[in-house]
């Protein structure tokens, strides 16, 4: 099964040293390489976030993230795992190198949608 790992990221992540930083990303990196994690993105920090909301007849469209919260959507990392158990094994190790923050996991849906 594939699960999406959605990183969320916090303040804290601002405060580190480039050293602690430096840390951080080759840990990361370490589990990023392995096979079974298929694909990853990082996002530009939340400010740079434009979102459209719909209310069923109109749509609005505002600057900033979907939620105002301290924790922000930093990136995502998929994986296969044969599952959960599997897929939260990694995350375990994602967050023992980060420290901070929270990771979401989600199993993704297969097929395409038409056109997709």
């Amino acid at each position: 099964m594939r699960y999406a790992l959605l990183i969320y990221n916090n303040d804290a992540v601002r405060q580190r040293t480039p050293e602690q930083q430096r840390r951080v990303n080759d840990g990361i990196a370490e589990i990023l390489e392995r096979p079974n994690v298929t694909g990853w993105l990082r996002l530009h920090d939340s400010e740079s976030a434009t979102t459209m909301r719909s209310d069923g007849e109109r749509s609005l469209l505002t600057d900033g993230p979907f939620v105002d919260s301290k924790d922000f959507l930093g990136g995502l990392v998929v994986l296969d795992a044969e599952n959960l158990d599997g897929a939260l094994a990694i995350v375990e190790e994602l967050q023992a190198v980060r420290a901070t923050g929270a990771i979401e996991i989600r199993p993704l849906r297969d097929g395409h949608l038409r056109g997709a």
